[in-house]
């Protein structure tokens, strides 16, 4: 067995990017516009109650704009929508250029091609170190079966097939 190394960011960084996720823009209504931002540490929390979970970096300056709607929808990517994880991932720029999309049942956008969407109220907020955890109490939410999920795998996107396309057992 070999020595453990020191976890570093880096080397956590490197390591953890071993672990497959999906990738996610988080937006919502305010008085000045929409606004969102790009994050893959979405996750499922409960079922009763039907909760979700997300992680903003302490440094973003999107997500108070999140928090002090209070409600906000996660658009969950398709496979081909790297444009639009980068695009909402850069910070100073108009996020919603050249993005079309249609409002929530809480009148949060709904990115057009979302894989699925899911419309939130800010449930609570947890100190996540560099980080905050937040959970969601889910109000509504949708999907589409058409289109595989967008990954990110090692630093990079990645797609994946259901094993019956690979096997050519498609129904």
């Amino acid at each position: 067995m070999t020595t453990p190394t020191i976890p570093t960011p880096e080397r956590l960084r490197s390591v953890l990017g071993h672990f497959a996720t999906g990738l996610t823009v988080i937006t919502a209504a305010t008085p000045n516009g929409p606004v969102g931002f790009t994050c893959q540490s979405f996750t499922s929390l409960s079922l009763e109650p039907a909760l979700v979970s997300f992680s903003p970096a302490r440094t973003s300056s999107t997500w108070p704009l999140l928090r002090d709607a209070g409600s906000f929808t996660v658009n969950i990517l398709p496979a081909g929508h790297q444009h639009l994880s980068g695009q909402f991932a850069r910070s100073g720029t108009d996020k919603f250029a050249g993005v079309d999309y249609t409002a929530s049942p809480l009148g949060n956008p709904v990115l057009d091609g979302a894989l699925a969407w899911v419309d939130c109220t800010l449930d609570r907020e947890y100190d996540g170190g560099d980080h905050t955890i937040v959970v969601a109490a889910v109000r509504a939410l949708e999907a589409r079966g058409d289109a595989g999920p967008l990954l990110f795998y090692k630093g990079g996107y990645v797609h994946v097939q259901p094993a019956a396309e690979l096997l050519g057992t498609v129904a």
